[in-house]
């Protein structure tokens, strides 16, 4: 089971580099599908890594998951959003960097607190 749950947190990581690496330093204001499957990555493979956590009576700051779930869904909105606006020629750059933004905020708070 430890395998599993490095190879999620590997997952987890690549999801994150994949949104701010799209969002901040490849894209620049335009929505990619590394940026959306990135967002989309980081909120499953976290709700997966929390439920592990659980199940293996680990101790789960509840708080701080809350928080995190909060901004990890601000970012797939965001990045779901721009990709529709996008997919229909009317472009929200502003969107790109806000999930780029908040995927740092996410990071930050899981070092952090």
């Amino acid at each position: 089971m430890e395998i599993v749950e490095h190879l999620l947190v590997l997952v987890h990581l690549l999801g994150m580099a994949a949104i701010v690496g799209s969002a901040v330093f490849v894209a620049r204001g335009t929505v990619t599908p590394a940026l959306v499957w990135g967002a989309r990555a980081q909120l499953v493979t976290g709700l997966i890594l929390v439920g592990l956590a659980e199940m293996d009576d680990g101790d789960v700051n509840h708080a701080k998951i809350g928080v995190k779930l909060v901004v990890a869904i601000a970012v797939a909105a965001c990045a779901e959003i721009a990709a529709a606006k996008g997919k229909k020629g009317d472009a929200r750059p502003q969107l790109v960097t806000a999930a780029g933004a908040l995927a740092l905020l996410n990071t930050a708070i899981a070092v952090l607190w």
